[in-house]
């Protein structure tokens, strides 16, 4: 008897934490609550650290079934910034981001896989200086709730590592700088 009622309130309790299921969620670049960051090698003496400034995207998330999630996040990539003009045009240029040619590069979630309580890893398609290749974000789901202006959020935050020659980046500055770490930090708002 003591079993099936603690199994019926903690039913309760789980139904009404997740009562909101599946929700759409657009990330809230506006408030500086989410981030795209990347560091690579730096001539294998330091690591370089850089950021994007200007990006969107949605994601929805339910929480019975996490399975289900999805992400879409686009870069505008002319807003690199490593904190170095010259460095910031240089990656801009065609030897690396070529921001003319391919102003944009983009993520989007093909697969969702739990690997623990608060752990998955996303699969998703990156399309970076004009060629898709799947990635792989190691994600961990931060937590969600109401905000103090009446509204409602959820936070996770991934990370996964590149190789450039992947993506035609052929600029060659040393086996240290031949792979990049890219990590995001989502903050999102329920639509």
């Amino acid at each position: 008897m003591k079993k099936t009622f603690a199994g019926i309130a903690l039913g309760g309790l789980l139904a009404l934490s997740g009562s909101l299921h599946a929700a759409d969620y657009a990330i809230d670049k506006e408030g500086q609550h989410a981030f795209i960051n990347f560091k690579t090698g730096h001539l294998g003496f330091s690591m370089l650290h850089g950021r994007f400034n200007d990006f969107d995207g949605t994601f929805s998330w339910d929480e019975k079934n996490p399975e289900s999630s999805k992400v879409n996040v686009t870069i505008n990539t002319a807003s690199v910034d490593s904190n170095h003009a010259e460095r910031d045009k240089h990656l801009r240029s065609d030897d690396f981001l070529d921001s003319k040619k391919h102003p944009q590069a983009t993520f989007v979630s093909t697969n969702v896989e739990m690997t623990g309580e608060k752990t998955a890893n996303v699969t998703g398609d990156l399309t970076l200086n004009g060629v898709t290749k799947p990635v792989v974000l190691d994600t961990r789901f931060i937590g969600e709730g109401e905000d103090p202006w009446g509204g409602y959020r959820a936070g996770f935050e991934g990370t996964t590592s590149i190789k450039l020659k992947d993506f035609d980046i052929s600029m060659d500055l040393g086996p240290a700088a031949a792979e990049v770490e890219l990590a995001l930090s989502i903050e999102g708002i329920r639509q």
